[in-house]
């Protein structure tokens, strides 16, 4: 592609799309959304056409919630206008990532956005929200969709399937958000809309081994969604805890020793083995009965049992442990190597012992909003985001989960969340009765 002067023409060096970029490059719909896997393309095809839309005249903004995705962007952009630019056709700003025509509002900007407050201050013709997934709704219904107004303008949405390896940075209030603009673009019978997908093997510029690599390290739902990049239109139903309010019940953390929160009782659940030990340790508004995942303990191989306990000690260090649980009913012998050191761990009740009968437990605390967790507890809410029922033969979702033995925390909070009733609050005798167990 070249840029014609009076005199010279000045060459722009654009990527050549692979087979699934080039149809998003020449979709001519308003609105545009691509669902795409982890190093399929999807930031290299958005600078491509931000720079299209730069040499038609227009006004392209380009925004994610990532430093890295944004300098990513970046790269390509610069490296496709090196030439006017040094020509001086094109005045470049390294520090607000702006490159404009000189004399004229024509111009490609990128910013870091996140929510609608980020977003402010830009107008644009032609918006594309990358890593849309980790965004706030209101950066596109609040900021994004009004901006466009004045100019009729395009816009392009790109994400890859959630996944809470991501929830610590997410704004989003509906981490499924994205997905669910997808579906109604799919659906969308007006012309105005169009939906696009692929996945990492998509694209041929990247090592096949080093992806084999990176799937080595994944979870299968993990794979399906950040290299497949897929979203079950089943998972909703088939995810254990869905029920789990994630809008309000993840919480920012807040001090749990100070004078107001010193004296709420504290509850531990424990899953048991050598290799994968874990416990989740959860306080109770003594007021409301709500129930706080405040900390989760997760070490891997190594540690021995008087190590585990010195640990579990000093996490609960000025606090009033009432109760701990864990275990099925043949890791007894768990159960007493920790209490011959001084953590006592109690079996499950005789009717709570069946997983299902757990979960139910946990998920009618979920139902009624009375299970909250702290949003730091990443490894805990990945779990709860990507805990399945099993699938049979035919499909059809069973009872059962699958990959059972993978969820560790989730199985510490049915151990010890399972000995409530959705309305119990410990006072008083209570807690009298708990300690004399």
């Amino acid at each position: 592609m070249t840029i014609a002067t009076e005199e010279i023409e000045y060459t722009v060096k654009l990527r050549r799309p692979h087979t699934k970029q080039e149809p998003i490059r020449q979709s001519k719909t308003k609105r545009k959304i691509v669902r795409a896997g982890r190093r399929g393309g999807k930031t290299v095809i958005a600078a491509t056409i931000c720079v299209d839309k730069l040499l038609e005249g227009l006004r392209p903004l380009y925004a994610t919630p990532t430093s890295d995705q944004l300098e990513t962007w970046w790269f390509e952009v610069k490296r496709a206008l090196a030439e006017p630019i040094d020509a001086g056709i094109y005045k470049k700003n390294e520090t607000e990532h702006t490159i404009e025509r000189v004399g004229t509002k024509n111009r490609i900007k990128g910013k870091t956005a996140w929510n609608a407050d980020t977003l402010r201050g830009d107008y644009s013709d032609f918006l594309v929200l990358d890593e849309y997934q980790l965004m706030n709704e209101d950066t596109w219904e609040v900021v994004g969709a009004p901006m466009l107004l004045d100019n009729n303008g395009d816009a392009m949405f790109i994400y890859t399937p959630p996944s809470l390896r991501s929830a610590g940075v997410s704004k989003a209030r509906d981490p499924r958000h994205a997905a669910k603009m997808f579906k109604r673009a799919q659906e969308d019978k007006t012309g105005r809309w169009e939906a696009f997908h692929f996945s990492s093997h998509d694209n041929p510029y990247i090592s096949e081994e080093a992806l084999g690599e990176i799937i080595q390290d994944m979870s299968s739902a993990s794979y399906r969604q950040e290299i497949m990049a897929e979203d079950d239109e089943l998972q909703t139903r088939q995810l254990v805890y869905h029920k789990f309010n994630e809008a309000t019940c993840k919480i920012p953390r807040f001090p749990l020793d100070d004078e107001a929160h010193k004296h709420w009782p504290r509850f531990v659940g424990h899953d048991f083995g050598g290799a994968n030990p874990a416990a989740l340790f959860i306080a109770q508004d003594p007021g409301t009965g709500y129930f706080y995942a405040y900390h989760e303990y997760l070490p891997g191989p190594g540690r021995a049992t008087p190590q585990h306990t010195t640990e579990f000690k000093r996490i609960t260090e000025g606090a009033t442990v009432l109760k701990r649980v864990g275990g099925s009913h043949q890791e007894e012998g768990w159960r007493n190597d920790f209490t011959n050191h001084g953590w006592p761990i109690q079996e499950p009740k005789e009717h709570m012992r069946n997983v299902k009968v757990q979960i139910d437990k946990v998920i009618g605390l979920m139902e009624l909003n009375k299970y909250f967790i702290f949003n730091d507890l990443y490894h805990y809410l990945e779990e709860i985001m990507n805990c399945l029922w099993k699938r049979d033969s035919d499909g059809v979702i069973t009872d059962e989960i699958q990959d059972e033995q993978r969820y560790h925390l989730c199985a510490c909070a049915r151990y010890i969340l399972s000995d409530f009733t959705p309305e119990t609050v410990y006072s008083g005798k209570a807690q009298e009765a708990i300690n004399d167990m």
